[in-house]
Formats: C-alpha cells, structure tokens, sequence
C-alpha cells in the first residue's frame, strides 16, 4: 500500500516536473481565455476551471476571461415568452432581449465566476464594457447572404470600436483576474451585446497576448466527416467557409481567432471546454489540443 502511495506520488512530481519549462516559457505573458460551452454550465467543471485560473495566476501567468453566456440567456428568454433567435451566429438583440443579455451576463455569469474564483482563493474583478471605457462599440450592420448589398439591422449587437486596456492592465499587473462580460457601450449611449469570441480576440490583440484560448463545447474545428482539424492555416479557413463546413456561430470564433493570429497574437487555440482542466493541459504540456489557428 505504501509502495504504491510513494509511486502515484513519483507520477505526480513527474507531471509537475514537466510543466517547468512552460511555466518558464509563458511567466509574466497575457494569456486570453474566452470561457464558454459547457464548462460553464457544469458544476465540477466550472469549479475546475477557477481553480485552473487560479493556478496559473500564481505562477506567474496573467489570465485575463471573456466570458459568454448563451445557454443562460436562452433559459432566461424563455422565462419571459421569447426564443432565442440568430442570423450568420449572430443573436438578434432587440431592446427587451438586450436588458435580458446584460442582466444575465453581468448580474449572473459574471458574478457566479468572480465568487467561485474567489472562493478557491484568487481575486478575481468583474467588468464590462463600461468599466474605465474598456469596450467602445456601434451598432452591427451584417450583410444579407440572399442580397449581400442589403444590410440586415439585428438590433443591440455591436462590433468593437476601440478596447482602452488600461484598467484591465492595472489589475492584472497587480494580483487581480479580470473577468470581462462582452457588453460594449456607444456614443449614443446604449449597450451592445457583442460575440464574446470578438471581444476575446480584440482583446488579445491590444494587450500583446502570448496565447489566446477559445474554450467552447466542442473538439476544436471538425471537418464535414466530425473529424478534427488540429491546424488551420488562412487559406484552409476561407475553403472551408466558402463549402460550408464552417458556419453558424463558428464564423465569428473562426473570424476573431484568424484576426487574432494576423495581428501578432504567438498562438491560438480552439478547444474543447469539456474535457477536465484542459486550460492547463493546453498551456502547461506537450500535448495539443483541440484547433491551432495560424496565419500562414
């Protein structure tokens, strides 16, 4: 019983031991985490991934989360009579869906996170777009895919202006963890809802980040056969956009992450959120997972 003790210790120092040269590799980098899927709905994997974060900001990592909410914003729809709705992966936001996406993202999923951080013992601050001017954004106009001249108004869905990083900087130079709810705010004074995949990457791009990290409910990037595509180059994404294998609500994932690459960010990945600690498995191993984006 002992021996055995002394040998699954052995096999965790080991574990440990090779995670050094990539804590050394990303100490003192910004990593950029979009959290969705379902880690975010599951309760062992939302306790996971806080402590993950958590871990990461002790050795000297600095985690920055965007987060999402869809499945929560689609249950609290429904609580008042309202489905869901989505054009090219993008929901259709009219002004009562709008206090229902900010109300869920900030006064719901933004808390439930900061307090489970918290609660592992990391400090974690919750913001928006408002906070400190982090988000400037303007309404979305997306084009018609029946008539791409005629522009499609979906509502309070904004597209990202200019992110002033300022504030999120100040915290992460200090012992903070900053959770961001995707809500930008206008000159006109409204809030937009926008795609947490498009803050992520805007974000990821401002800050310098060394690595951007999409986590969302599936393997990474599948092909029409549901097998996954471990690496996309640019061309490969414009190919499998124009026959149709990607779609829907990847198009903006894949979009902000390509944007992501072009723009200098060293690394971005696309993985599955479902899979136990696979932040840390991502970031602290040899092992790939999920989708490498590359813009080459």
């Amino acid at each position: 019983m002992i021996v055995d003790n002394h040998e699954a210790l052995a096999n965790k120092a080991e574990l440990f031991a090779q995670t050094v040269p990539y804590i050394k590799k990303y100490q003192g980098k910004t990593i950029v985490i979009k959290y969705g899927g379902n880690a975010m709905t599951e309760e062992a994997l939302k306790q996971g991934f806080a402590k993950d974060v958590i871990l990461l900001k002790l050795i000297g990592i600095n985690p920055i989360v965007v987060h999402g909410g869809g499945p929560q914003i689609d249950a609290a729809l429904k609580r008042v009579g309202k489905e869901g709705k989505f054009i090219q992966g993008m929901r259709v936001t009219d002004a009562q869906t709008m206090e229902i996406v900010e109300w869920v993202l900030v006064g719901e999923v933004q808390q439930d996170i900061v307090m489970m951080i918290n609660q592992f013992g990391g400090k974690a601050v919750g913001l928006t777009g408002k906070d400190g001017g982090l988000i400037k954004a303007k309404k979305m106009l997306i084009p018609s895919t029946e008539n791409p001249s005629e522009m499609l108004d979906i509502g309070q869905v904004g597209e990202v202006i200019q992110i002033d990083a300022s504030v999120v900087k100040t915290l992460q130079d200090g012992e903070f963890i900053p959770i961001i709810s995707s809500i930008g705010f206008g000159d006109d004074g409204l809030a937009y809802n926008i795609n947490a995949d498009i803050v992520a990457g805007h974000l990821a791009k401002v800050l310098d980040a060394e690595k951007l990290v999409m986590m969302t409910n599936i393997k990474g990037v599948l092909d029409k056969n549901g097998n996954l595509l471990d690496k996309l180059s640019s061309n490969e994404i414009d190919n499998l956009i124009a026959d149709g294998t990607l779609s829907g609500g990847m198009l903006p994932k894949i979009s902000s992450a390509l944007d992501a690459a072009k723009s200098g960010v060293k690394s971005v990945h696309i993985i599955d959120g479902r899979i136990p600690h696979a932040l840390l498995m991502e970031i602290l191993t040899e092992e790939a997972f999920g989708t490498l984006i590359t813009n080459n």
